[in-house]
């Protein structure tokens, strides 16, 4: 797995290879927490496993740390080992709602230093138009392993380092919510609408073609080196409004050989909830 996408093709191979790669469904419905796991239930690739993005993939809300806080590394390190994964594991995680799920799980497992993940372009889709099988129902989880999380593949802002370098040309702020989301038109989620001062609106899904697929890697660098204006890929920093979509961005760039990227975990859900930042509208 050098790439951070495999395909469906790809991900067919490599399950029937010598060292098949262990699966992991994460769908969510923001809008219906239950949602995913129940579409997971109905139908997922053969042997899959699912993660929640609220009981699996986020720790412990305080009402400051945003809507998805990110729970510590050993414990994520712990749900991990539970699958039978360990830091040598290949793995693939994936979606149905054009991966934003399965690339918050993939920064995960980088954060923890995984190295062997990638993210099935097209998700559950991609999978079905080659005739993969599916089945339904829950799987037996194999006997856990202790995973010791290494060091972390990935780079990550807290929101005073964020607040900190405001403005600065070592900073560029990219945020991956819709237009009118970021640029405070309406608000669904978050007590306030807007963005952070200076962030530049890259909505997630404009990484995508018409198939749910991600756009070719030229197209996504071009893309992204258009945002940067000439800055560096370890200069810019991706949120969104709780840290999920962001991942999407991340791992677009990932695609487009643009490595170095940080995440803001927290992003506007936890920007907002102090009402000493600053936030920008339009």
């Amino acid at each position: 797995m050098t790439t951070p996408l495999i395909s469906a093709e790809a991900l067919q191979a490599a399950l029937a290879g010598p060292t098949p790669p262990v699966l992991i469904d994460v769908s969510f419905d923001l809008a219906n927490p239950a949602a995913g796991e129940a579409s997971y239930l109905q139908a997922h690739l053969p042997g899959a496993h699912y993660l929640h993005l609220d009981r699996d993939l986020s720790g412990a809300k305080t009402g400051r740390n945003g809507r998805h806080p990110l729970p510590t590394r050993e414990v994520f390190a712990q749900r991990v080992g539970a699958l039978g994964i360990g830091p040598d594991t290949p793995v693939v995680v994936y979606d149905r709602q054009g991966a934003p799920y399965a690339a918050r799980c993939w920064w995960m497992l980088r954060w923890l230093g995984h190295e062997a993940v990638a993210v099935l372009d097209g998700g559950l889709g991609a999978w079905q138009a080659i005739g993969g099988p599916v089945q339904e129902g829950p799987v037996r989880p194999p006997a856990a392993v202790a995973y010791a999380p290494g060091a972390s593949r990935v780079a990550m802002r807290d929101a005073d380092a964020v607040l900190r370098e405001l403005g600065s040309p070592t900073q560029r702020i990219l945020d991956a919510r819709a237009p009118e989301r970021y640029r405070g038109d309406v608000e669904p989620l978050d007590p306030v609408a807007g963005h952070i001062p200076g962030a530049l609106n890259r909505f997630f899904q404009h990484n995508l073609g018409p198939d749910s697929r991600f756009r070719p890697a030229e197209a996504l660098r071009a893309d992204f080196l258009t945002l940067m204006q000439g800055a560096a890929p370890d200069t810019v920093v991706h949120q969104c409004g709780s840290g999920v979509t962001a991942c999407h961005n991340l791992l677009a760039m990932e695609a487009a050989g643009l490595a170095g990227a940080a995440l803001y975990p927290g992003s506007w859900s936890e920007w907002c909830a102090d009402p000493t930042r600053p936030v920008a509208q339009g």
